[in-house]
């Protein structure tokens, strides 16, 4: 038995690493972690947050 045993144990824990070292590595090759870059173009007194306002408040 000891024959299956300790083979299996250890294909079973390299199995978890491996696995566990793809989600991670790919959820981190996947993030995003930069910042948009903002339009500031246009006139900008015109505007709240470069979005244009319709009407008079």
């Amino acid at each position: 038995m000891a024959k299956f045993l300790v083979p299996g144990i250890a294909a079973a824990a390299i199995g978890a690493l491996v696995g566990a070292g793809a989600v991670l590595g790919g959820t981190a090759a996947m993030e995003q972690n930069t910042l948009p870059t903002v339009d500031r173009e246009g006139n900008a007194p015109s505007s709240l947050l470069n979005q244009v306002e319709y009407g008079s408040r």
